[in-house]
Order: structure tokens, then C-alpha cells, then sequence
């Protein structure tokens, strides 16, 4: 290593802590190396050290926090904030999973208090696709920006790479697909157009305990109204997405994560010449969020989601899953 390289702890040894884990062991250790990583459960310790036996294994999540630049928090969202404020106590910075919190009140304090310390993984922020469709849209290829229509869908919840969450993923406190993976579809409505402002949405909650099931709202992104929906049971496959914007002259959309389309004038779609599969997609999108996580930990500019962009995010979703009518500002 090198005095200059970035230290990452990792706190939450689930999927998305295994998977940035992963992508940091994949980098230039002279840019970013994995510092130590700790899980409260002892399975999920095991798993980690079978899988990454080089990284060291810690205590508890203040040794993560000492022996780190930038705390990497991926637990569970209600601790979010709690691990958050104890890195920026001790003059760490952090990166934290979304959503920022499930306390919309304690969130916004927490923003108004932390600065620019922080930043969330919102990968499409380093995403391949959202370039594409930023670039055709600056080259004119829809005209006038007209409406937003985002719609996901899930064979079942959780989606069958997520079973060990369950415990907390499909709990309306913590879980649902709102929180999980519409938040990604918003905050790219955000970063592109505009903050998230004048919902009217609702969810729907048919069986006690559990997280939603379908959503429905409408929104704005700055001036463009933005239409979401959002179900379990609405497709076979186990993750289905489209984003798309409508201009006066075209439209453009992301579809499944990563394929970056642009509507020609005969009515059909046409994919970027580097669209690619999400599970190829995915490893370049997370080493650009690292690249920008090395910038956040030196104090530089970077391009990753910041506290007030994913507060926005979290406002909307918060106010769907209360199901009330809600006018926000970001």
C-alpha cells in the first residue's frame, strides 16, 4: 500500500457489503484497499472469511471505524445513521448504502449537520448507460424534455439472491421495493432533470408484517411530471425496470438496470452501441463509485450521490410508503 491509499471498512457483511468488498480487492491498491469489515452476525463472519480470508475480520464497528478513511455502511437501513454519525465523529468520511434513512425527520437533521463528509451508492452516478442517455439528450435527440414514466417490476419479493435479508427486507419498518430499488429510478430522475417535488402516492400493504406490494404515484422532477408504478407479481422475471423521458421530438430509456436506449423515428428502439448486461455492467459502475469514493475521502469533488440529492430520494419514498398526499422540495 501507499501513504496516499484510500482505507475502506466495511460495516454489513450482506450482498451489497460482499459485492463493494469484492469490486475494492478488484482495484489498484494503490488507490483504495479493504481495511477491515465487521457484521453483528457471526454466520455472515464466517461467510466473509471463507470468501475473503485476507481481510481483516473486526471486533465491532467502532475498530472498523478507527482503522478506516472512509467507512463503507451497508447493514440494515435503520442503523444507517448511527454508524454514519459515529465515522463523522471521528473525523472519518462515509459512504452509505441507501436509503439514508428510514427516519425522514432524523435524516434531514443528519444533512443539515454532516456537509459534504458523506456521499450514498447510488451506482448509477457511475453508470455507462445513464452517460448514454445524458449524452443523446444533450445532443438534442428528444427535443423538449415532456414527462417521466418509471415502472418496476417483481416476480417475488425479496428477488431470490436476497433470501438471507429477509429477515428485515420485507418488513414494512426497514424493507419493500421502494426503499430498495425504486429509490435508484428516482434518484436518476433527480440527478438528470430536476429535485423530486408534489407527490401524491400510495402503496399498498395486503398482508400483515410485510413490506409493500405495489405502489402508484405522481411526482415532479423540477418542472416534469414523473409517473411511477410499481408491483409484485407484475412480471416473470425476477427484476423487471424501465426509465424512460419523453421529449417532443423522441424519448430515451433505461431498461433492466443497464441498457441505454434511444426511440428512432420509425417508432423502434435502438440500444447504445456498449449497452451490456447488468452483471457486466455492474463491476465498471462499481469501480467508477470507488475512483469516487477515493476523491470523497481526500476531500476532492466527486460525482457520487450526495447526502442532500439522496435526502430528496428518501422524502418521496418515505411519503409513498405512508401512502398520504405530500408536497416536497429539494
Amino acid at each position: 500500500m501507499t501513504n496516499d491509499s484510500v482505507a475502506i471498512g466495511i460495516i454489513g457483511a450482506g450482498i451489497m457489503g460482499e459485492r463493494l468488498l469484492g469490486a475494492i480487492l478488484q482495484q489498484d491498491p494503490a488507490l483504495v484497499h479493504a481495511c477491515g469489515l465487521w457484521d453483528p452476525s457471526p454466520d455472515a463472519m464466517r461467510r466473509m472469511e471463507q470468501s475473503f480470508p485476507k481481510v481483516p475480520r473486526m471486533p465491532d464497528a467502532a475498530a472498523v471505524i478507527a482503522a478506516s478513511d472512509c467507512v463503507y455502511i451497508a447493514s440494515p437501513p435503520a442503523s444507517h445513521l448511527g454508524h454514519a454519525r459515529a465515522a463523522l465523529a471521528a473525523g472519518k468520511s462515509f459512504f452509505g448504502e441507501k436509503p439514508l434513512s428510514v427516519d425522514v425527520a432524523d435524516a434531514r437533521t443528519f444533512v443539515g449537520e454532516a456537509g459534504d463528509r458523506g456521499a450514498v451508492n447510488f451506482p448509477f452516478a457511475s453508470s455507462f448507460a445513464v452517460a448514454a442517455l445524458r449524452d443523446w439528450i444533450a445532443k438534442g435527440e428528444i427535443g423538449t424534455p415532456q414527462r417521466i414514466d418509471i415502472e418496476v417490476g417483481f416476480k417475488v419479493w425479496p428477488r431470490p439472491w436476497q433470501a438471507d435479508a429477509v429477515t428485515w427486507l420485507d418488513k414494512p419498518v426497514q424493507g419493500g421495493f421502494t426503499r430498495e430499488v425504486v429509490s435508484h429510478f428516482l434518484f436518476l430522475a433527480r440527478r438528470l432533470v430536476g429535485p423530486l417535488h408534489g407527490l401524491n402516492g400510495e402503496a399498498w400493504l395486503p398482508e400483515s408484517g410485510k413490506s409493500e406490494r405495489r405502489i402508484a404515484a405522481t411526482l415532479l422532477a423540477g418542472d416534469l411530471p414523473v409517473t411511477l408504478s410499481g408491483a409484485v407479481g407484475a412480471t416473470a422475471k425476477d427484476d423487471h425496470n424501465v426509465w424512460t423521458l419523453e421529449g417532443d421530438r423522441g424519448a430515451v430509456r433505461l431498461c433492466d438496470w443497464s441498457i441505454a436506449e434511444r426511440r428512432l423515428p420509425d417508432g423502434t428502439w435502438q440500444p447504445a452501441p456498449d449497452a451490456m448486461p447488468n452483471e457486466r455492467a455492474r463491476p465498471l459502475a462499481l469501480k467508477r463509485q470507488l475512483e469516487g469514493v477515493a476523491r470523497l475521502a481526500r476531500g476532492k469533488a466527486h460525482h457520487l450521490a450526495t447526502l442532500e440529492e439522496a435526502f430528496n430520494v428518501q422524502e418521496i419514498v418515505e411519503g409513498i410508503l405512508a401512502g398520504s398526499l405530500s408536497r416536497h422540495r429539494g
